[in-house]
C-alpha cells in the first residue's frame, strides 16, 4: 500500500487567476520529497506503517542514536520524522524517495494538519469571542468576561469555564482544501484556502477523508483546471 500523506512546510499565501479573471486565494506549501526511513509490518511490529523523513539538517545537530537509525536505513539524516499508519503492507522500502507528484495531483481534495500560531496570554474577548460590557463613559468592564461563578449552592467556578489564558499553539486540522496546482520541479502544492501555522511551520498534507458535495466539487475542479 502506498502512503497517502506527506510532510511539508508552509511557505506563504498567494493568489491564482482564472481565465475569466476571478482570483483564487491559495496557500503555497512545500511538500516533500520525503524519504522512507523505516518500514514496519504486522508480523514484526504488530501493525503496518512507514516512517517518513523530511528536510535537511546539519550532521552536528543529529544525536548518536539518530545517526545509527539513519545509517541502518542507508539514508541521509532528516530534520523531521513522522510515522504513517497503513491498512496493508507497505509498497515502499527503506531509502525510497516519495515526491509530491506521486501522491497529489491537481483537483485533489486534501486535509492539512498543523499547529496554530501562538497568541500568548489573551482575555476572554479575543480568546473566546465574548461581547464584553458597554463601552460608554463610566463603565469599567468593557473587555471583562463578567461573572464566572454560579451561586451559593455550588460556591465555586465550574471546571472548564471559559476564561482568560494561553491562546494558540493548538493542533488544527483543516479539511477539504482543493489542490489548485502542483509544481513538481519545486515540490510545491497550491491549496485553495488557509493553512494553520506561521510561514515556515511544519504541516502534514494528506488525502481528504471526508466527502465533499458533488456540486461544490465540480465547481472547484473547474476553477482549478482553468487557474493559471
Amino acid at each position: 500500500m502506498s502512503v497517502t500523506q506527506l510532510i511539508g512546510t508552509k511557505r506563504e499565501m498567494s493568489q491564482l487567476f482564472n481565465d475569466d479573471g476571478t482570483i483564487v486565494p491559495v496557500t503555497i506549501v512545500e511538500v516533500g520529497p520525503c524519504t522512507v526511513v523505516q518500514v514496519k509490518n504486522a508480523e514484526n511490529d504488530g501493525y503496518d506503517a512507514v516512517q517518513l523523513g523530511f528536510g535537511d539538517i546539519r550532521l552536528s545537530r543529529v544525536s548518536k542514536p539518530q545517526k545509527g537509525h539513519f545509517k541502518k536505513a542507508g539514508v541521509e539524516p532528516r530534520r523531521r520524522l513522522q510515522e504513517v499508519r497503513l491498512s496493508a503492507p507497505a509498497a515502499h522500502k527503506a531509502g525510497d524517495v516519495i515526491k509530491v507528484s506521486d501522491v497529489f495531483k491537481q483537483g485533489d481534495w486534501v486535509d492539512v494538519i498543523g499547529t496554530s500560531k501562538g497568541r500568548g496570554y489573551q482575555g476572554g474577548v479575543k480568546r473566546h469571542g465574548f461581547a464584553g460590557g458597554p463601552a460608554a463613559h463610566g463603565t469599567k468592564f468593557m473587555r471583562e468576561p463578567g461573572s464566572s461563578g454560579t451561586n451559593t449552592n455550588i460556591a465555586h467556578v465550574r471546571k472548564g469555564k471559559r476564561m482568560a489564558g494561553h491562546m494558540g499553539v493548538d493542533r488544527i486540522t483543516v479539511r477539504n482544501l482543493l489542490v489548485a496546482r502542483v509544481d513538481e520541479k519545486r515540490n510545491l502544492v497550491f491549496l485553495r484556502g488557509a493553512v494553520p501555522g506561521f510561514n515556515g511551520a511544519a504541516v502534514t498534507v494528506r488525502k481528504a477523508k471526508a466527502k465533499t458535495f458533488a456540486k461544490a466539487d465540480r465547481a472547484l475542479r473547474k476553477a482549478a483546471a482553468t487557474a493559471k
